[in-house]
C-alpha cells in the first residue's frame, strides 16, 4: 500500500509503498478515503509522544470503507462506511466498562501507538467497540473533519464545560479545535470571544459567528475578555496548548467559571504554571477533554442533519497525500486558516 512515512523525528516524510498492516482477529482494515491533518500529528513527527516508534506513519482523523474484517469481529462487514474516534478502547478495562473508552487504560491510537491513516489502509483494533457507522448524508471529508478536533471540542464544551445558552465562551487559539468550538457554541446560543494571533483565522472565526475577536499578541487579552463579557468568561478553553494561552484562559474567567484544556501540552510547553490563587479565590473549575466515546457520535450526527452545526465548513483546504505529508512538516507555522483534509 502507499503511505506517508518518516524514519526519524522531524526528518523527511516520504510517500512510498510499504507493507500492508497485519490484521489482528479483533480488528478491521479500513480503506482510507479522507484523513485530517492535525497538530497532534505534528507532535508525533517531532517526537513529543512516547508512544510513537520509528519508522512511523502518522494520521488519526480518518474516514473510509472497511476493506477486511478479522475473525472475531461481529458487528461490521466489508463495504461499511465508517469513522473512528482517535483514541480507541480495549473494551475490558475499568474505564471501558464504565462507558469511557476514550480514556481507556490500554488505549490504542492510529498514528501514535501504531501506524496511522496517512496511508491507503489502516488497522483499527477492537473494532466492535470503536467503529462508528457513517450516515449516508455524511461524506468522507465531513467525517474526517470530525477527527479528533471537532469531537474533542464538542465533548469539552457540552459535557465538560457545560456551556449554556447566553453564556460567554472565550476561545484561545482559532485552529481546528478553536473554530469547532465556536461553531458548537453558537449552535447552543452562547456568545463567543475568539482570540488568535493571525488575522485570517480571526476572520474565519467571525464568519462562524464569533461575537468579538481579539488579536492575541498583546498583553491585554485578559482585560479585553473581561471588558467584552462584562465580568469574565463563563467558560474558556485553551484550544492551542501553550503556557500563555492556558494561563490567559484561566485568568479571564468570571467567578465560578470553567476552564477546559483541549490543546495538548507537549514538548517545551509541558507542565504549565497555573494561577492557583485565582482558581481558589474565584472557585474556578478546571477540566480536560480528550476525545469522545463512539457511542456519542449520534449527537453530532443529529446536529449535522438538523444543520445546527456544519463541521465541513471548517475545511478550507483539501489536498492529496503527497501535499499533505509536506504540509504536516509545516504545522508549527499553522499553514492554513481552517482544517486541511487529505483526500484519497
Amino acid at each position: 500500500m502507499k503511505a506517508a512515512i518518516f524514519e526519524q523525528y522531524h526528518g523527511p516524510i516520504s510517500v512510498r509503498e510499504v507493507a500492508t498492516p497485519k490484521m489482528h482477529e479483533d480488528a478491521v482494515l479500513i480503506s482510507v478515503k479522507a484523513c485530517g491533518i492535525c497538530r497532534s500529528d505534528w507532535h508525533a513527527w517531532m517526537g513529543h509522544d512516547p508512544d510513537v516508534l520509528l519508522p512511523h506513519v502518522p494520521g488519526h482523523e480518518l474516514a473510509g470503507v472497511i476493506a477486511n474484517v478479522g475473525s472475531s469481529v461481529s458487528k461490521w462487514k466489508i463495504g461499511d462506511r465508517v469513522t473512528v474516534p482517535f483514541c480507541c478502547g480495549c473494551g475490558s478495562c475499568f474505564e471501558c466498562r464504565r462507558g469511557n473508552s476514550h480514556i481507556c487504560d490500554s488505549h490504542t491510537q492510529p498514528g501514535f501507538t501504531h501506524w496511522g491513516s496517512f496511508a491507503e489502509l489502516v488497522e483499527i483494533r477492537h473494532a466492535d467497540l470503536n467503529l462508528v457507522a457513517l450516515p449516508e448524508f455524511v461524506d468522507f471529508i465531513a467525517a474526517a473533519s470530525l477527527g479528533c478536533r471537532f469531537i474533542t471540542a464538542f465533548r469539552g464544551i457540552v459535557d465538560q464545560g457545560k456551556l449554556a445558552e447566553g453564556e460567554w465562551l472565550a476561545v484561545h487559539g482559532c485552529g481546528g479545535v478553536g473554530l469547532s468550538s465556536i461553531s458548537i457554541a453558537k449552535s447552543l446560543g452562547a456568545k463567543v470571544i475568539a482570540i488568535d494571533i493571525r488575522a485570517e483565522r480571526l476572520a474565519l472565526a467571525a464568519r462562524l459567528g464569533a461575537d468579538a475577536c481579539i488579536e492575541g499578541t498583546g498583553d491585554d487579552v485578559i482585560r479585553r475578555v473581561r471588558e467584552i463579557s462584562g465580568r469574565g468568561a463563563d467558560v474558556s478553553i485553551d484550544a492551542l496548548g501553550h503556557h500563555r494561552t492556558c494561563w490567559n484562559s484561566i485568568e479571564c474567567l468570571a467567578k465560578r467559571g470553567r476552564h477546559v484544556q483541549i490543546g495538548l501540552m507537549l514538548g517545551d510547553q509541558s507542565n504549565p504554571a497555573i494561577p492557583m490563587a485565582t482558581v481558589i479565590a474565584k472557585e474556578l473549575e478546571i477540566y480536560g477533554s480528550h476525545g469522545m466515546q463512539p457511542t456519542q457520535y449520534s449527537r453530532i450526527f443529529e446536529c449535522m442533519e438538523n444543520e445546527t452545526v456544519n463541521p465541513k465548513a471548517l475545511v478550507t483546504n483539501v489536498v492529496d497525500l503527497e501535499s499533505g505529508a509536506k504540509l504536516l512538516m509545516e504545522f508549527d507555522r499553522f499553514p492554513n486558516a481552517g482544517m486541511t483534509v487529505i483526500e484519497f
